[in-house]
Formats: structure tokens, C-alpha cells, sequence
């Protein structure tokens, strides 16, 4: 499906190449961006809540203060994404790969983050009431609060 998103028209749907994209405050809520490419992608306040992301690259994306609320992230790659004060509040993040991913002040209350990637994650100040943090790979996980 083509969308306009600031001045620029866009295939969204599974599989999109969208590296680099600017997509800044895009309502992309619902959206299905199974194994979509978003690497390098600005998603600066963008809306994703209930969007399929599952396999999604989005690795060094600039997603801060994105709404992923309820989205599916699973298995999706975040290596080195800014998802400062991100929503992730029931996110599906099941094996998803956050390696070196900035979530300062990220919201990831009740997120699922079963076997998920934090290695060299910067959680400083996150929320994670509530979150299912089973069998996650973190060896060097920043926990500071602020």
C-alpha cells in the first residue's frame, strides 16, 4: 500500500524496503511490516501500535519516543536503535536482537522480551514492571537509574 509520509510516497506492506526512510511522526499503527527493512530509518515519534514488525530490520533506526504499543517485534533486529523514551508498553519482543540499543527511558512494561538480545543495552531509567525477561542474553546491561 502507497502512503505519503512527509512529501514522499512510500510502499508499506511486508518485505518493504524502507531503509533511511524519514517517517517522523507516520501513523503506521496496524501496519503490516513483516521482514520490512527499516535500517537507518527515522521513525522520530512515529505511531506503530498493534504494527507487525516481526523479522523487521531496523537496525541504528532513530526511533525516539515511537509509540510500539501491543506491537509484534518479534525476532526483529534493533542493534544499535535510539528508542529513547520508546513505548513498548505489550510489545512482542520475543528474540528480538536490542544488541548496544539505546532504551533509555523506555517504557517496556509488560513487554515480552523472552529470549530477547540486551547485550550492551542502555537501560538506564526504563520502565520494566510487569515485563517477561526469560532466558534474555545480557551480559552488560546498564541498569542505572536517574
Amino acid at each position: 500500500m502507497k502512503q505519503t509520509i512527509n512529501g514522499k510516497e512510500y510502499e508499506i506492506g511486508p518485505k518493504a524496503d524502507l531503509s533511511g526512510a524519514d517517517l517522523s511522526g507516520a501513523d503506521l499503527s496496524e501496519a503490516d511490516l513483516t521482514g520490512a527493512i527499516l535500517t537507518g530509518a527515522n521513525l522520530y515519534g512515529a505511531n506503530l501500535s498493534g504494527a507487525n514488525l516481526s523479522g523487521a530490520d531496523l537496525t541504528r533506526a532513530y526511533l525516539t519516543g515511537a509509540n510500539f504499543y501491543r506491537a509484534d517485534l518479534s525476532g526483529a533486529n534493533l542493534s544499535g536503535a535510539n528508542l529513547y523514551r520508546a513505548n513498548f508498553y505489550g510489545a512482542n519482543l520475543y528474540r528480538a536482537i536490542l544488541f548496544g540499543a539505546d532504551l533509555t527511558r523506555a517504557n517496556l512494561s509488560g513487554a515480552n522480551l523472552t529470549r530477547a538480545d540486551l547485550t550492551r543495552a542502555n537501560l538506564t531509567g526504563a520502565n520494566l514492571s510487569g515485563a517477561i525477561l526469560n532466558h534474555v542474553k545480557n551480559s552488560t546491561i546498564r541498569l542505572q537509574s536517574n
